[in-house]
């Protein structure tokens, strides 16, 4: 079971919108920073292959500027 937390970063102005994109994706938690632009994202996927797939749709997203690992760990 792969588990992440990231910094996502939203294009200029759509905190909201990814907010709302990732709160849509299944295995994903997403937190608003209180006082900064940003938003903390977990995701816990059952397998590798389910991170792939997320990982896919995440890399999709218009309203997603960049993400920023913050921790990784899989049990291999």
């Amino acid at each position: 079971m792969p588990v992440f937390s990231y910094l996502a970063y939203p294009v200029q102005g759509g905190k909201g919108e990814l907010l709302d994109d990732l709160a849509a994706l299944d295995y994903c938690e997403v937190t608003p920073a209180e006082n900064e632009e940003v938003l903390i994202l977990v995701t816990d996927t059952p397998n590798e292959k389910k991170e792939q797939e997320l990982q896919k749709k995440l890399k999709q997203l218009k309203s997603l500027r960049s993400l920023g690992m913050t921790f990784g760990h899989t049990d291999e």
